[in-house]
């Protein structure tokens, strides 16, 4: 990504989506702030209708603000043209289905398939074919690439999914719900290959109701009911404060306040949160 390298591959500040249905409004995201690092694996966790999936397909440049605020690789993503988001997906963002065989497609082989990948993103044939070979070695696939996906497990098409999306090095790699249909040994496979595409400075986030995925991240972001519940960064789990001051409590700690009411003390060691007397 040009620019900062220290500047993150996506953000998103007082992100609000809003569908509408035929039965009305569905408020599907209501003011998320959150920060995807470069360089890095983020998790999205939360129980299904939490908005998982509409704040990855804000992520991916799939779907516009309906207010607020969300950039990838520094371009703001409020007011584009569907042109324009289509640029943005082709140039900055690598995006991983669920479903392995959804990736790929059935009668190319694995280096035709990375092949594709570079010519739609335009990268120089000599330069593709050294990324495709380096990426699929990174991967533990370097093997299989004259292969089809029908002669591939579960395992070995997502990995050379992400290998799809990483060819051409975009700014982020979104991936929903990866490990969805994979066994637990296999899964284990697919992250160890996803922290190393993050250790070689590929940024991946991705959505999952997996806790062996949310274990393997470098920071989670836990949704509820659109909002940020919490994140959990290097073992600490954080509170998040939006613009407005507002603090997002785990649910937990939500439930020793069951009136939405609380005593603040403010003391030299910090602030400490306390039922009311």
């Amino acid at each position: 990504m040009p620019g900062d390298p220290r500047a993150p591959a996506a953000l998103c500040e007082g992100l609000v989506r809003i569908y509408w249905s035929r039965s009305g409004e569905v408020h599907a995201l209501k003011g998320v702030d959150a920060v995807v690092p470069a360089g890095r694996l983020t998790a999205v966790t939360g129980p299904s209708g939490s908005g998982k999936s509409s704040l990855l397909r804000v992520l991916a440049a799939q779907d516009r603000p309906t207010a607020g605020r969300a950039e990838v690789a520094g371009e703001s993503l409020a007011g584009m043209s569907a042109r324009r988001l289509r640029a943005v997906r082709r140039r900055h963002v690598g995006y991983v289905f669920p479903r392995p065989a959804a990736n790929l497609v059935p009668h190319l082989t694995g280096r035709e398939h990375l092949a594709m990948a570079a010519r739609l993103r335009g990268v120089p044939r000599a330069r593709a074919a050294r990324e495709g070979g380096e990426l699929l070695d990174l991967l533990g696939i370097a093997d299989r690439a004259g292969h089809l996906p029908g002669q591939l497990s579960g395992g070995e098409q997502q990995r050379l999914a992400f290998a799809l999306a990483v060819i051409g090095g975009p700014a982020l790699v979104v991936a929903d719900e990866p490990t969805g249909e994979l066994d637990s040994q296999t899964t284990a496979e697919l992250l160890t290959a996803v922290r190393a595409l993050t250790r070689a400075g590929t940024t991946v986030v991705l959505a999952t109701h997996d806790p062996l995925a949310a274990a393997a991240a470098d920071q989670v972001v836990h949704l509820r009911s659109g909002t940020v519940a919490h994140e959990e960064v290097a073992g600490q789990r954080l509170a998040v404060i939006d613009g407005d001051g507002r603090v997002q409590l785990p649910e937990e700690a939500l439930r020793r306040f069951p009136d939405r009411r609380v005593r603040i003390d403010v003391t030299p060691d910090g602030v400490v949160l306390r039922e009311p007397s």
